[in-house]
């Protein structure tokens, strides 16, 4: 079975379903999860388009971040050090760039560790993950060869893969994440409880001797 896992790293419900993710894909061992970008803000100019100001934004994402905390198990979001944090709330564009670059490189589980590492920064360190110092410290705390990842976070190609997923986006009428396309064809929205997206995907035709 293939999942598609669709996510933006700025996105605070993409946050606890990436947890719950990695344990299914512990307990469920024949899936194919691929990690997908979606962009929720990729630049300022969309943040300012969305909420009419950076400050605006910032404290209209926060009040996302109170909602998303409860479906977290380990309620791991820190909103007030975002809130006190002297910079705007970040954008899209780098750290897709960046976990896709780590995807290309070695593959869907380096891109999930280091989507995985910039999320841990930005929720509950209050770092600005827009920043490619904060996303380069990210890569050298996965132990990734960080000479080889920033050469790959520049070249074309992979902005090309990240436009790629984008497209898909729209094939597949996405219009918020997280969101999981299973098979190419059945779609599971929101950062749903464990127990229930593994029902789903038992329901879809998941078999554990395939």
């Amino acid at each position: 079975m293939k999942i598609e896992f669709f996510h933006d790293t700025i996105c605070s419900f993409c946050f606890p379903m990436s947890y719950k993710m990695r344990i299914i894909a512990e307990e469920m061992l024949n899936l194919e999860i691929v990690h997908r970008s979606f962009s929720l803000s990729w630049e300022k100019s969309n943040l300012i388009d969305m909420s009419g100001s950076l400050e605006n934004a910032k404290n209209e994402i926060l009040e996302h971040w109170k909602h998303a905390n409860e479906t977290d198990p380990l309620r791991r979001f820190n909103i007030e050090g975002m809130r006190n944090a002297g910079f705007d709330f970040p954008t899209s564009k780098n750290p897709l760039l960046a976990s896709k670059a780590a995807g290309i490189l070695w593959g869907e589980s380096c891109y999930w560790d280091l989507f995985d590492a910039m999320q841990r920064a930005m929720f509950t360190e209050s770092r600005d993950i827009s920043s490619v110092d904060v996303i380069g410290e990210c890569v050298r705390a996965c132990d990734l060869d960080f000479d080889a990842w920033e050469k790959q976070f520049h070249d074309p190609s992979t902005m090309k893969k990240v436009q790629e997923d984008l497209e898909l986006v729209l094939k597949y009428c996405i219009n918020s994440v997280p969101t999981l396309i299973v098979d190419g064809k059945h779609k599971i929205s929101g950062s749903l409880p464990m127990d229930k997206v593994k029902s789903y995907l038992m329901e879809l035709g998941y078999q554990t001797d395939k």
